[in-house]
């Protein structure tokens, strides 16, 4: 199965969750060095907690469903511009 899908599916699982407080995640890219880079959205993106639960929440999750991915990270608006 494809990388980016598999990530989106591990998202699914917990875009419920994100979803239920106002907040979303978005996909930018996986990085060859297998750093699966992300654009937080709505509450997610101003959220004093949201590094806690994009460490704790989302990186657990995509990281049991895909092991070979090495972090996740957030980007800002400008960081995927250049993307």
């Amino acid at each position: 199965m494809e990388l980016n899908k598999r990530v989106e599916d591990a998202l699914n699982q917990i875009r419920p969750y994100l979803e239920a407080d106002g907040g979303n995640v978005s996909l930018v890219e996986v990085t060859e060095n297998m750093v699966v880079k992300l654009k937080l959205l709505g509450a997610c993106k101003n959220c004093s907690m949201s590094m806690m639960t994009l460490k704790a929440g989302i990186e657990e999750t995509i990281k049991r469903a895909i092991p070979e991915i090495i972090s996740v990270e957030a980007v800002s608006s400008a960081e995927e511009a250049q993307a």
